[in-house]
């Protein structure tokens, strides 16, 4: 049996620079950084003063009030995400089948805010204290969930956690699902929000941060000889896929075709990657396999990029092995030299980044990009934009437990 075509039909994103995908990308092409101290706790007992948030956030704003008491923060980035990828598909479920209607949606950790707030709750107040909307709030599969019930979704709904390379993966498992012809349409991405007080403090134990405090929007710099750790963010990237005959049936604009997935395990270490590149490698090459295309049709890899040392080298090292003498010709970027690293939302932004780049023709640029490390010699589109027909691109995510994914999205012709 021949597999569907799965075609992109809506995008949402909220991300360090606010609420929609028309906002993230125009930044993205401004080279602007999203990058600011931390407001949302204190952070002057910290060894990192500052993160990629969610500028002036009230999720009120665009959900119901009651409905928002629910919901912990990394769900209402999902929701509203989510609201905006449905506005975009001109998504309307009573005039479609809703057992046909699927959500499989990612996220690295969860509801992290409620989590501290119970705890403290407990520590302080007692036992009897303690929400009962605690745990419908800090479960990985509350985003998923409440997506569902909000857009009448009643096929297969479940969450996918695989820390950074968590929307990535929901996404993957999203395509195969329609592919065999178990849904029409799904909506799938990742959110997070763990700028919080012990996640920040946790990834700072681990030396996993940047501490470059003095300058805040310079910190996030992949490939760079200066990189000196990821900076921790918040957001929540979300995508409507649709098969592609039920798409042209109710007439959806289509944004662009995913045709490839794969993934793969370094089986290492469960926070550094390997050194060889050999897990990044499979997954990127698997990928291609699956899209039935070849490293020279490849225009663009938005590549995971986080600005760790290890990390980035990594994955230029698993580039290389993948793509060859190609690889001298490929542009590569890292867009969380602009917004930070937002863990198991990251996929899902860096998807809608890749679409509009096969749109538009124009690559997204890695800031902050002054001098290349030892080892890092690509094309990584440093400070500003670049035009480029780009057909083909591939996205990299790459997480904590060895965890690596790959998507190929596709001009649609």
């Amino acid at each position: 049996m021949s597999r569907k075509r799965v075609v992109i039909t809506g995008m949402g994103a909220v991300t360090p620079f606010g609420v929609g995908v028309d906002l993230y990308w125009d930044s993205l092409l401004e080279s602007k950084s999203g990058i600011t101290p931390i407001s949302l706790f204190d952070h002057s007992e910290y060894d990192t003063h500052f993160g990629g948030e969610i500028p002036g956030f009230k999720a009120d704003a665009y959900l119901d009030r009651k409905l928002v008491k629910r919901l912990d923060r990394y769900s209402q980035l999902a929701m509203v995400a989510a609201d905006e990828a449905a506005k975009m598909a001109c998504y309307d479920v009573s005039s479609l089948d809703p057992a046909r209607v699927s959500v499989i949606f990612g996220s690295g950790i969860g509801g992290m805010i409620e989590l501290e707030q119970q705890m403290a709750r407990l520590m302080t107040k007692g036992p009897s204290k303690v929400s009962a909307f605690t745990i419908p709030k800090l479960m990985v599969n509350a985003a998923a969930g409440n997506i569902s019930i909000a857009h009448g979704a009643k096929g297969n709904s479940s969450a996918v956690s695989s820390a950074c390379a968590s929307a990535t993966h929901a996404i993957g498992v999203a395509l195969e699902i329609i592919r065999r012809g178990e849904a029409d349409i799904i909506f799938t991405g990742g959110s997070e929000a763990a700028l919080t007080p012990l996640a920040t403090a946790a990834f700072a134990s681990m030396k996993a941060l940047s501490t470059r405090n003095d300058e805040p929007q310079r910190a996030s710099r992949p490939f760079d000889k200066d990189r000196d750790g990821f900076v921790l963010a918040e957001g929540a990237g979300a995508i409507v896929l649709e098969e592609l005959e039920h798409a042209k049936k109710r007439g959806a604009t289509i944004f662009g075709e995913l045709i490839g997935f794969a993934a793969s395990s370094d089986a290492e270490h469960i926070t550094q990657p390997s050194e060889s590149g050999d897990g990044a490698a499979v997954a990127m090459r698997d990928a291609l396999g699956d899209a039935e295309v070849s490293t020279v049709d490849v225009d663009y890899i938005n590549a995971h990029g986080t600005s760790t040392p290890l990390g980035d080298l990594a994955e230029t090292v698993a580039i290389k092995r993948v793509f060859g003498e190609v690889s001298k010709k490929l542009i590569v970027s890292s867009t969380k030299s602009a917004m930070g690293h937002s863990l198991g939302a990251s996929g899902g932004l860096e998807l809608i980044a890749c679409v509009r780049a096969v749109q538009n023709g124009v690559v997204p640029p890695t800031i902050n990009l002054d001098e290349p490390g030892e080892g890092c010699d690509l094309n990584y589109c440093p400070h500003k934009p670049q035009d480029r027909k780009i057909r083909v691109a591939l996205s990299n995510s790459f997480g904590f437990g060895g965890h690596n994914a790959c998507l190929i999205v596709r001009r649609f012709e």
